[in-house]
């Protein structure tokens, strides 16, 4: 997905009426549409994608985890874009943890919510105050929340590899390396710690240890 391009996006949520709200809100949206609901996210990866966005209530009553659900639907190729009511920070700090385009509250005004869809969609990620927060409030998030993978790509870029270079290294390809990138540097200028080079990511990396500093001689 990139910036203008048409996307479907679909949600996974126990309670229909939420669902309902938000195929309304893509009704009129451009670029946008609607493609189905499902109440987990073992019944809406049980068939061929068919979503290249996918909202996930982080509070579903079939006992999923954020990391789970979050996993499952990576794995199915669709973006994720978290909804909250706000009423669990634990699910909320985990859900900031792994790979999501950003978290929204679903009490949100219809245009902020429209607005992050159309954000993640495009491939971008959507910085909120709930993720802020998240993040500031997590004792176990140690400098940037970066996943596992995203620690990776970290490492073999700011050491001096290009995109084309990490992707062969990590068998992936180098869409999902710049996917990676544009993540890493969207979490540092959340948590107020701009990396918009490739020399500010070699700095990031060595403060947090995902990266080893130079050797010293």
């Amino acid at each position: 997905m990139g910036a203008g391009v048409d996307a479907r996006v679909a949600i996974v949520d126990d309670h229909e009426l939420v669902a309902l709200a938000v195929k309304n809100l893509l009704a009129d949206a451009k670029r946008l549409s609607f493609a189905r609901h499902a109440d987990t996210v073992a019944a809406l990866v049980s068939r061929p994608r068919d979503a290249d966005l996918v909202l996930l209530d982080l509070s579903l009553r079939d006992g999923s985890t954020p990391a789970e659900n979050v996993a499952s639907l990576r794995r199915w190729g669709a973006h994720v874009l978290v909804l909250t009511s706000g009423e669990d920070p634990f699910l909320v700090r985990a859900a900031s943890r792994v790979d999501v385009a950003g978290i929204v509250r679903k009490s949100a005004p219809p245009a902020a919510v429209l607005e992050a869809i159309t954000t993640a969609a495009s491939g971008e990620h959507v910085a909120t105050t709930e993720w802020a927060s998240a993040v500031d409030a997590d004792p176990l998030l140690q400098g940037a929340p970066l996943t596992e993978r995203e620690r990776e790509v970290l490492g073999l870029y700011a050491s001096g590899l290009g995109a084309r270079e990490v992707a062969t290294q990590l068998f992936i390809s180098e869409n999902t390396v710049n996917d990676h990138l544009r993540r890493i540097r969207a979490v540092y200028q959340l948590v107020g710690r701009p990396a918009t080079s490739k020399v500010e990511l070699y700095q990031r990396g060595i403060e947090d240890g995902f990266v080893p500093g130079p050797r010293r001689v």
